[in-house]
């Protein structure tokens, strides 16, 4: 007899890496080019020395550094696996079976799947026609059975972001025993008027959700921290997996902090990057969304696949999105003249069903 699991999860969406390949240019997972600094290497080797030893598991270091860092209550830090762990941890710690989690479509592919293992229902609200948050449907989904709202700004992969003003009056009709979550893995790169920890300061139903992965260049050491009412921190504690987060982290983490302005200063290169890229391709005659992130976004439909299938025979890794779009992560300058090279030939642009 076959050992019984749970039979819902069998239609789980499974969350789709990037794929690589040896020789390859991979634009496809939003990781960026430039390794650690000498200080944050130095700081991995010093705790790897320590490796026989369990790590931290409260991290109480790291979010005291985190709390001085945003200038926020060290009760209100937790720190996660990366920040998609966080949001997991946070549907678990807030819905029971049939409690509904709302979320704009597309966006990360990773809500989806939280929301199912936890038993509960997602409800997904499409884009607008521009691909941003269409904020006042996701308001209007909201039921009694709604515990959380993710919200993903800049949207990962359509790379949009909203303003203030907008993330305001969309706040203002959400009641306020459901969670929104501003997901902000992206927040470095965006240089519009929103910071969540800003907007959290006054609504403690919001929860912020931010990562070293991206900006901070730590992506192969995981690890994400979460800034919410201490009553949800805690909460959040409760259903963490104990040592998640890895002596190595927590060291690279907070050598990253302490190096926070050369590490931020490469987003001014990468945001020069992507606006030339884009820039390109609208030339190129491709509609490109604009994006505050570090990546475009190519809304080409059921030729998504196609497109990246054709990409990848010429060495480049690209993101399809199902039959929604291509995400491309913006790399170095030579990484980016061959992505631009190649959707620019007469084979891309007809795949892409660019007009002549």
């Amino acid at each position: 007899m076959t050992p019984r699991t749970r039979p819902d999860l069998e239609t789980i969406p499974a969350y789709v890496p990037g794929r690589d390949f040896p020789g390859a240019i991979k634009l496809a997972s939003n990781e960026t080019t430039l390794g650690p600094l000498p200080s944050v290497l130095d700081a991995i080797t010093d705790a790897a020395a320590g490796a026989n030893r369990y790590p931290d598991n409260g991290s109480r270091v790291l979010p005291a550094a985190l709390a001085d860092f945003l200038g926020v209550d060290v009760a209100t830090i937790a720190v996660g696996c990366g920040s998609v762990s966080l949001c997991q941890e946070l549907v678990q710690a807030t819905c029971d079976a049939g409690d509904e989690v709302v979320f704009a479509w597309r966006s990360f592919e990773a809500y989806p799947v939280v929301t199912q293992v936890a038993g509960a229902v997602a409800v997904k609200v499409p884009l607008t026609a521009d691909y941003a948050h269409d904020l006042d449907a996701m308001a209007a989904a909201i039921t009694d059975r709604t515990r959380v709202v993710f919200v993903c700004n800049p949207n990962n992969p359509t790379g949009r972001s909203l303003t203030r003003a907008e993330i305001d009056d969309f706040l203002a009709k959400v009641p306020e025993h459901v969670v929104v979550a501003l997901d902000e893995a992206y927040f470095e790169y965006n240089r519009s008027d929103v910071d969540g920890i800003e907007i959290f300061r006054n609504r403690p139903n919001v929860v912020v959700l931010r990562t070293f992965s991206k900006a901070y260049g730590l992506a192969g050491v995981r690890v994400g921290y979460a800034v919410a009412d201490p009553a949800i921190a805690t909460t959040l504690g409760k259903v963490h997996i104990p040592f998640a987060v890895s002596t190595l982290a927590q060291a690279a983490a907070l050598a990253s902090l302490a190096a926070t302005d050369e590490l931020l200063a490469r987003t001014d290169a990468v945001i020069a990057e992507r606006d030339r890229v884009r820039d390109a391709l609208l030339t190129a005659g491709y509609t490109v969304p604009q994006t505050a992130a570090n990546f475009v976004y190519l809304p080409l439909g059921d030729r998504s696949a196609d497109y990246a299938a054709a990409a990848e025979a010429e060495g480049l890794l690209l993101r399809p999105y199902g039959t929604d779009g291509v995400r491309v992560t913006v790399g170095d300058a030579h990484e980016n003249d061959r992505f631009v090279a190649f959707a620019c030939t007469d084979a891309a642009l007809t795949l892409a069903g660019v007009p002549a």
